[in-house]
């Protein structure tokens, strides 16, 4: 059937003033195509149309005869209606704009030119098959509403050019019985109550073709289409249309439209109201059915209805949701096996002989450690940091490497058994072949304006830019990236400056002695100030960093200018998640692998930047300081995100609601209900990915300080769910469909935390915490020949750990520096293995030292190797696809294709039949006369 197409585009006039919406898609439209031709479809002929069939320029608005309005109708006072007035026709899609006329401050040229590009956008709307109808607001008389239907013939035509699936039989395959089948009783109270949400009839699935509609099962016109599938098919032809032509350059696309302020926005509607149920009884009451059975508190311990998801938000969504889910179930073990290594640790700190000799009055208290900085920090008695050491002995425990083993062995089989979910959904909900379907965004079909030749096919195709400009786009990207990692080392050198600077001051400040006065004292040390403070700072210069890039990353993406959607969203993934890294763990890094490790000696120490002596780590090491940054990054955010989620959206609606109170008792329609709600933004979904996978870095790379991490991402993501649920489902307008395959370029970064995590975790026991060495001084040096115990034992670790420094060999003593303390002293302890004074090599490393190091690099090795074998070993006999899913795949894929060519041929033998009687007839007439 041939549609009406036919544009009707604004030629501006010349001596207009230049526009201030400059878009993606202002190119000369002789040289633009409007689809590239490797994604053209011979259905796509409307599309060239659109291209083709062009009024170049015509008179005033008033006098152009060709120009389509849409009609205007008064509510009809049903609010529940998602309907035309006429009660027949779908509202598919609505756009909002505010009506120039009625405005109080009426700035006459500018209100002129949008309301022309308004009507003109509205009138090839009209042109390309779809209807309009508008309606004045209840609440708001400026306001007006554009509702969009789709019929049946334009469905039809670009369901066929999107290559959307769509039914063609019932699915009669027998699904498997459950593993859990005998705990049934138990697992049916987590489960969704099927009396309320129904499961959905499984169907055979094919590529819609209009000249094949007989194959495809359409039982009802109306319900072929879902209100999901009929907005996507809308979206799509809205990003599409024009509403200008000037100097021969086009513009179109609604997104453009309500960017530059003429519409104030464009979303499909809610099927109802949340809290109750729609009054039309046709409606099916999604939305109700999802927040009391998904988005509710009292839902909190349920499963999530993944299918009505993906059926009312879209795949994209629905994946989201899965994946979230499945991590957060995956989460649970490792949250049971850190809590049990938090408790071992914390059961046996009584039983840390080394803290033991910390506080100890007799030892601790007698060991004088040296100052820690140049000329104002004193000496300092070793039992003062009584307090930390107990502390330190619950992570700092055996249970923490066997943690650490065990989360690098989590983390391959949470990947792998999430990739055979993922095939699970993908077939489920048809996305298996989801590549194919994909078109190109508008934004990028703009601007392809260059022409080279297809290696493949040997045909012309039009690309955005050459070779060479794709180059340059990458470098300057590139470049633009790497600036903004250079400016968070920046800031991360700045909050070391700080560190060194603050930590003087404390030591200056704060008590010297440790007496019991003060219960404060005993926990309020120069080290524990400088590291809460700095870790604060830290938290807030993240955010700020965050709140920056996040837009610079939009732009640089925006310049780079991918081919589909799913490009952009990984293109910008990347770039976000580079930052992110960098900025989220960099503090980290630094605590873990570079404080402490290169200060020298009190004689001889090293200075930052020629004028600040690098930071010490207390003597237990500084594993302590890890956790506490960890804790106030991880906590912080967490609190951070949760707030923001849900006062943020609630705030603005209230202030929304408090704006019409005074109009509230007029009855609002569907449509307004839904433009008072918050716009979700086309990448509401990339920040709560990238929300999730910078806490699974901090669950995984860090685990080794931390083992309750687990389970504060635990409890974080079971309110994490219910906040996104209810946040989508009350407080934001519903998000245009979308499809997606998998979680995109997610799941590779999460394979490279995966890889790194084994690393960190190593490095952590290894050089960060003081396992190694204790280990070392147990097996080594507590007995002959180097240690003076009969058994083995961890006595005198604390001694034996810290090497004797001669005050007189100070190299700054004459710069006024007193070092004045507790008492007159010769010597002073510090924290290192280094020959005592008056030995042939003082203050060089002893053989102590070569031990640990030596035992350190082994450990690493070794541990690496297990836990990488025993990655690799699991990720080769768990396949990412199931058989079962394989077979069901491949077993639709026949059936389909045999239903298909079932129906072909009998086409094919009935065609063949009405010929031959055709034939038989002419030949018949032809022979009857000859005969007579």
């Amino acid at each position: 059937m041939q549609m009406m197409i036919r544009d009707v585009l604004l030629e501006m006039d010349q001596e207009e003033e230049e526009d201030d919406d400059g878009d993606i898609g202002d190119v000369p439209a002789s040289r633009r195509p409007f689809l590239t031709p490797h994604t053209l479809h011979p259905s796509s002929r409307v599309l060239e149309n659109l291209e083709q069939t062009v009024v170049s320029s015509f008179g005033t608005l008033e006098s152009q005869p060709d120009f389509q309005t849409p009609e205007f109708e008064e509510f009809n006072g049903k609010p529940d209606s998602l309907f035309f007035n006429d009660g027949q026709r779908r509202i598919d899609f609505v756009l909002v704009y505010e009506d120039e006329s009625r405005k109080e401050t009426n700035k006459k040229g500018s209100n002129e030119k949008n309301r022309r590009k308004r009507r003109a956008y509205e009138s090839n709307l009209i042109c390309g098959g779809l209807q309009l109808e508008a309606t004045r607001s209840i609440l708001d008389d400026k306001l007006v509403f554009v509702k969009v239907h789709a019929p049946w013939e334009v469905l039809c035509t670009y369901a066929e050019i999107m290559h959307i699936k769509l039914p063609l039989k019932p699915n009669d395959l027998k699904t498997r019985s459950s593993a859990f089948g005998n705990f049934s009783w138990f697992t049916k109270v987590l489960q969704v109550d099927e009396s309320i949400i129904k499961p959905e009839q499984e169907f055979f699935t094919a590529p819609f073709e209009k000249n094949r509609m007989n194959d495809f099962y359409i039982q009802d016109r109306d319900t072929f289409f879902n209100p999901a599938t009929r907005s996507r098919i809308v979206y799509f032809i809205l990003c599409r249309i024009k509403y200008q032509v000037r100097d021969n350059v086009k513009k179109f696309g609604i997104n453009k439209l309500v960017s530059s302020g003429i519409y104030k926005a464009a979303f499909p509607l809610h099927d109802c109201n949340f809290s109750h149920k729609s009054e039309d009884f046709s409606c099916p009451n999604e939305r109700y059915l999802l927040y009391r059975e998904w988005a509710h508190p009292r839902s909190i311990y349920k499963k999530q209805p993944l299918d009505l998801i993906r059926k009312y938000y879209g795949e994209k969504i629905g994946i989201y949701f899965a994946w979230l889910g499945y991590y957060t179930q995956m989460l649970l073990l490792a949250a049971v096996v850190g809590v049990a290594c938090f408790l071992y640790g914390y059961v046996n700190q009584n039983n840390c002989t080394w803290s033991k000799e910390v506080c100890h009055p007799d030892i601790g208290g007698k060991i004088i450690m040296c100052p820690q900085c140049d000329r104002l920090c004193p000496f300092w008695k070793l039992n003062i940091t009584c307090e930390s050491s107990k502390k330190l002995c619950i992570f700092d425990s055996f249970g923490t490497l066997v943690f650490a083993v065990f989360m690098g062995v989590w983390v391959t089989l949470f990947l792998e058994f999430w990739k055979r979910r993922q095939a699970e959904l993908e077939y489920e909900w048809d996305t298996v072949e989801l590549q194919q379907e994909e078109q190109a965004r508008p934004e990028y079909e703009a601007r392809c304006t260059h022409v080279v030749i297809n290696e493949i096919t040997q045909e012309e195709e039009r690309v955005p830019f050459t070779t060479w400009g794709k180059c340059i786009r990458i470098t300057l990207c590139a470049s633009a990236v790497f600036f903004w990692i250079l400016l968070i080392i920046a800031s991360v050198i700045g909050i070391i400056v700080y560190r060194l600077s603050v930590f003087i001051v404390f030591s200056a400040k704060l008590p010297k002695n440790l007496n019991g006065t003060d219960p404060i004292q005993k926990y309020l040390t120069p080290q524990t100030a400088t590291s809460i403070t700095a870790s604060l700072i830290s938290f807030i210069i993240i955010m700020i960093l965050n709140t920056i890039y996040e837009k610079v990353a939009i732009m640089i993406t925006n310049f780079e200018l991918p081919r589909t959607q799913t490009d952009y969203e990984n293109s910008l993934t990347m770039k976000m998640f580079l930052f992110q890294f960098v900025n989220y763990y960099s503090s980290c890094f630094y605590i873990a692998f570079f404080k402490g490790k290169f200060v020298g000696y009190p004689g001889d120490p090293v200075y930052w930047l020629g004028k600040y002596r690098n930071e010490e780590c207390d003597p237990g090491g500084c594993l302590l300081e890890l956790t506490t940054q960890l804790t106030i990054i991880m906590g912080g955010k967490a609190i951070w995100n949760n707030i923001q989620e849900v006062l943020l959206p609630w705030v603005m609606n209230l202030i929304g609601r408090c704006r019409t109170v005074s109009r509230a008792e007029k009855t609002a329609p569907r449509w307004e209900q839904d433009y008072h709600l918050q716009p979700m933004g086309k990448l509401g979904l990339f920040y709560e990915y990238l929300e999730m996978i910078i806490q699974f870095g901090f669950v995984t790379l860090f685990v080794a300080s931390f083992p309750l991490a687990p389970l504060l991402a635990l409890v974080n993501n079971i309110l994490e769910i219910r906040v996104d649920a209810w946040k989508m489902t009350t407080q934001y307008r519903r998000m245009v469909p979308e499809k997606a395959q998998d979680i995109g370029a997610w799941q590779p970064i999460m394979q490279g935390i995966a890889i790194l995590a084994v690393v960190t975790n190593a490095m952590i026991i290894a050089f960060t915490s003081d396992m190694i060495p204790r280990l070392v001084y147990y097996w080594s040096f507590s007995v002959p020949p180097y240690g003076d115990h009969a058994h083995y034992t961890m006595e005198g670790y604390i001694n034996n750990t810290l090497s004797y420094f001669n005050v007189a060999d100070f190299k700054n003593r004459s710069n006024g520096n007193p070092y004045s303390g507790l008492e007159k002293h010769t010597t002073c302890r510090y924290r290192d293995f280094r020959y005592p004074p008056g030995h042939p090599q003082e203050y060089k490393h002893n053989i102590y030292y070569w031990h640990v190091i030596a035992a350190k690099l082994a450990f690493i090795i070794v541990m690496e190797h297990v836990i990488y074998s025993v990655k690799f070993f699991i990720s080769y006999a768990i396949p990412d696809v199931s058989k079962s899913t394989k077979s069901k795949i491949k077993r639709e894929k026949y059936l389909t294709q045999k239903l298909l060519h079932e129906n072909h041929l009998k086409d094919v033998t009935k065609n063949m039949g009405v010929i031959a009687e055709r034939m038989v007839e002419v030949v018949d007439n032809n022979l009857r006369p000859k005969l007579e």
